[in-house]
């Protein structure tokens, strides 16, 4: 996208958000943290893509989800499948009693690969089912849903019901899932392996890259006449019902879009991690992905963001020390977040900090002008004479 195109879609303030943003995950966090640190930054960014479809989804369009681990899960089952049967070649698994088969299945007695794991032998199915599988899959859900009105805190229940189905069905299933202990040992992609420093790196940047294209579809999205709608539509559903408009399609693609995003998300944290389970798909997941969005600021993109890395952050510092009392306090955040600063963090610096950065920055951008004007102007007395 060109300069411009990026000046149509965000205002001053957002494209110097945006820049800082950029300037912290490529620049200042490869520079000032070690591999391993750098690992958790990108595996906490991989939940930055739920909460960027959270805010398009919960901010923009009303539709509050409390199953977007769903989505998250299947990007991230997709990606494992392939690395899974990469691994899994006749020679690697010469000792299991049916050789070229995930281990799990061999514990289990499975004699033959199921045919709906053959496509995954082929990267670029696998990427392919990474976006469409959650899509189709959201879209399913939210005809069936939105068509029949069914919105609020009801669509909050069923989401939930979703991933707590869908993480009994992946455990039940353990010859053809993994079970309860998920897709693990996952060593190499084409042939590379992933576990070494350099490929953390270099999936670090890669999911950086998609992370910053997201936030500019987004971005898209928001400032597009579709944005304006849905935001009308949080507001107002009925008048835009009245208005013309089938608001049951509305909902259906920002809830897609926010799907995309998740399972994105998912495929990159199976890439850097190396596994999968039912642990990232069920309610307490789906929640703390909502949480992300809260705490950073459910109308602001860069917001989610930040968010999803300070709270992952500090659930890896705090549970460090008392692993038991996590979940009270995730659930005294939210209630925290809810009474004292609705909109988060980016609330926070809307309130208090942004008029601020804003006269900075139009003070600079007038100095920048008058010196370009300075400059032009002595040039054409230098040419004269």
């Amino acid at each position: 996208m060109t300069a411009t195109g990026l000046r149509s879609l965000f205002s001053r303030h957002d494209l110097l958000s945006f820049a800082v943003l950029a300037l912290l995950l490529i620049v200042v966090f490869p520079l000032a943290l070690d591999v391993f640190r750098l690992g958790l930054i990108g595996k906490y960014l991989t939940y930055a893509f739920v909460a960027l479809g959270l805010v398009l989804c919960w901010g923009y369009g009303g539709v509050l989800s409390l199953g977007q681990g769903v989505f998250f899960g299947i990007g991230g089952y997709m990606m494992a499948m392939f690395l899974k049967l990469e691994s899994s070649d006749p020679e690697s698994t010469a000792i299991q009693s049916t050789p070229g088969i995930p281990d799990f299945m061999d514990w289990n007695q499975i004699t033959e690969l199921p045919w709906f794991w053959e496509p995954f032998y082929s990267f670029g199915f696998t990427l392919l089912a990474v976006i469409v599988v959650p899509t189709v899959f959201a879209y399913l859900i939210g005809v069936a849903m939105f068509k029949r009105r069914v919105s609020g805190v009801y669509f909050a229940i069923i989401t939930q019901s979703i991933a707590l189905i869908l993480t009994i069905l992946i455990i039940g299933q353990q010859g053809f899932t993994g079970g309860v202990n998920g897709i693990t040992d996952l060593r190499t992609l084409l042939g590379w392996n992933i576990r070494s420093d350099f490929a953390k790196y270099v999936f670090y940047f890669i999911c950086v890259a998609l992370l910053l294209a997201c936030v500019v579809i987004a971005q898209f999205i928001r400032k597009s006449k579709f944005g304006r709608i849905l935001v009308a539509l949080r507001d107002a559903e009925d008048r835009i019902r009245f208005s013309g408009y089938d608001v049951a399609n509305f909902k259906v693609f920002v809830f897609c879009v926010g799907a995309a995003f998740s399972a994105i998300g998912g495929a990159m944290f199976t890439l850097q991690v190396g596994f999968m389970s039912p642990s990232f798909i069920g309610i307490v997941p789906s929640i703390e992905m909502v949480i992300f969005c809260a705490v950073g600021g459910r109308l602001s993109l860069f917001g989610a963001v930040y968010g999803a890395v300070l709270v992952s952050w500090a659930r890896s510092i705090f549970s460090e020390s008392f692993p038991e009392l996590w979940l009270f306090a995730m659930g005294a955040l939210f209630i925290g977040v809810v009474l004292a600063f609705p909109n988060g963090l980016a609330g926070l610096y809307d309130q208090y900090a942004r008029s601020h950065v804003t006269k900075v920055l139009d003070r600079w951008v007038d100095q920048l002008s008058r010196s370009d004007s300075t400059r032009t102007v002595q040039g054409v007395a230098h040419e004269r004479q």
